[in-house]
């Protein structure tokens, strides 16, 4: 974008200069004397010298501050600044923006250190950043949508702060990270090249403040998790190993999004299920959300995943005794059902589940409720758990940069990239497997678990998130091939929120408290 806004200025800068000089005539610039360097070199020459770039130089801003967590006052230095990663022949690639929250006084021999980010592919770490773990937490209407500013945004006493030092990188394209010099953005856009890059930047990070001997964690989001699953298995390659790996809301395998294939839509029922049993279309609904939950677990992969493996074979009174106990467990109608051939796509469930209230529910968070134009159409028009809160994210953050950290540059901050996300490569090379089309990177995330067997993995999963439905995360974990000495290793919890699930408070405290858990058992006598 910032290129087409260059050129189109150049553009009409050159042509008012051309005209200004033909009207003027060049014996009146013979007269004035001067620099003889035409006008229209100079102005690309201004332009070109006003152009904001990445540093190659490293920066680093570091500001003192305090924290408050379970009773317990902290005090810790926040550092905003950028990593210059190399090629193997030293050339600097890309410029990576991050913000390091550590504590004082704590040994870096023993103090765990956990790398945060979001995932898109295309997002900046802002989500996790100013919503989760950090010493500063954006307060949010969820799942109802925010005011306009101002925003809240202050101390978090649910930070992660007393555990370990974080440390929330953007990825290249993304935030304030920059591809530098020759290098372009999609030179870093793909699931090995965003490996590669990730790599080099944490092993930066590591050397330059001297935390190789210190407990290491990754904290991934949604496409996060898939970078995280890859990368694991890369540090440990390139000699780092890893205490734990965090999962949030995971996505490792994108090959079920293929068309024609059914576990797709096995993968999503129990998420349709929870969204139907949220908003009290469940009729005798139970209860308990998890007990209801394991029962669609078992219909899902009993009697469901069995009618659809007949594919066109099945008889009319199979199809209609299964859409009878799909409509009792996802509130939709049973001739919608059978009309769907018991196939549901997310978008049209988004917008079938509450038609007849005129209101779609959200892909990110199903607790979110939005207002198409009209009621008839196929799919809703946008996804208002996105929506709601994006202002308010990226505004604090902003703010809070430039403000209470003092970070300031001249670059725009970009809370997301459409190009990244559209030119992003999915091919990835599974080590011991070979080129893959689409990534599965259980796979690598398994190997790192046997190589290093003493890896800890924790999934973290919304009951509300369509976005990366949770039972396929069980199948793709329950899917890594591992013997029972490393899946003792594997923890899995639940909540009741979405894909962020930091955004629902109550939720929110009981991940800390179940982060807690998995830091003191990964990473013994840390912090």
């Amino acid at each position: 974008m910032r290129k087409t806004v260059v050129a189109a200025l150049t553009a009409v800068l050159l042509t008012s200069v051309a005209v200004a000089g033909w009207a003027s005539g060049a014996e009146d610039k013979k007269d004035k004397g001067g620099d003889d360097t035409p006008k229209n070199e100079k102005v690309a020459e201004q332009i070109e010298a006003a152009t904001a770039r990445a540093p190659v130089t490293e920066t680093a801003k570091t500001t003192s501050h305090t924290v408050t967590i379970k009773g317990k006052s902290i005090r810790y230095q926040a550092t905003a600044g950028t990593l210059t990663i190399r090629d193997n022949d030293g050339k600097p690639t890309a410029s990576v923006f991050y913000v390091a929250y550590t504590a004082e006084g704590a040994s870096p021999a023993k103090r765990p250190v956990t790398f945060l980010y979001n995932g898109g592919p295309g997002s900046a770490s802002l989500w996790l950043h100013m919503g989760s773990f950090g010493p500063i937490r954006v307060r949010t209407a969820s799942p109802d949508n925010n005011a306009p500013a101002p925003y809240n945004f202050s101390a978090n006493d649910d930070s992660l702060l007393d555990k370990t030092d974080l440390v929330f990188i953007d990825a290249i394209g993304t935030g304030y990270s920059r591809p530098l010099g020759e290098t372009k953005g999609k030179d870093f856009w793909g699931v090995d090249q965003d490996v590669d890059g990730f790599a080099r930047a944490i092993s930066r990070y590591v050397t330059l403040n001297n935390r190789w001997n210190s407990p290491k964690f990754l904290f991934g989001e949604s496409y996060g998790t898939t970078r995280s699953a890859a990368l694991s298995n890369r540090l440990q390659q390139d000699g780092m190993d890893l205490n734990g790996v965090i999962l949030l809301s995971s996505i490792l395998n994108y090959g079920i999004g293929q068309p024609g294939y059914d576990e797709g839509y096995i993968a999503f029922l129990p998420s349709y299920a929870a969204t139907a049993w949220y908003h009290n279309r469940i009729p005798n609904k139970p209860a308990d959300l998890a007990a209801f939950v394991q029962q669609v677990r078992v219909f899902a992969r009993g009697p469901y995943a069995a009618a659809l493996a007949k594919g066109q074979t099945i008889t009319p009174e199979e199809e209609d005794a299964v859409a009878k106990q799909m409509s009792a467990l996802t509130g939709l109608s049973v001739d919608y059902l059978k009309r769907a051939k018991l196939r549901v796509d997310l978008f049209r469930f988004q917008k079938e589940l509450l038609r007849d209230k005129r209101q779609t529910v959200g892909r990110f968070d199903s607790r979110f409720l939005g207002v198409d134009t009209d009621a008839a159409g196929e799919g809703p028009e946008y996804d208002p758990s996105d929506s709601a809160i994006n202002s308010a994210f990226i505004s604090s953050l902003r703010a809070y940069l430039g403000g209470e950290l003092g970070y300031k540059t001249d670059l725009e901050y970009r809370a997301g990239s459409d190009d990244a996300n559209e030119q992003w490569d999915w091919h990835h090379k599974v080590p011991s497997v070979g080129r893959m089309e689409v990534p599965d990177v259980a796979l690598d995330l398994s190997l790192a678990m046997r190589q290093n067997p003493h890896l800890q993995v924790l999934s973290l999963n919304g009951y509300y998130d369509m976005a990366t439905p949770f039972f396929a995360t069980e199948y793709d974990i329950n899917h890594m091939a591992l013997e029972p000495a490393q899946r003792k290793n594997l923890t899995f919890k639940y909540y009741p929120s979405g894909h962020m699930i930091y955004l629902n408070p109550d939720a929110l405290k009981q991940l800390v408290v179940d982060l807690d858990a998995f830091y003191d058992k990964a990473a013994p006598g840390g912090a």
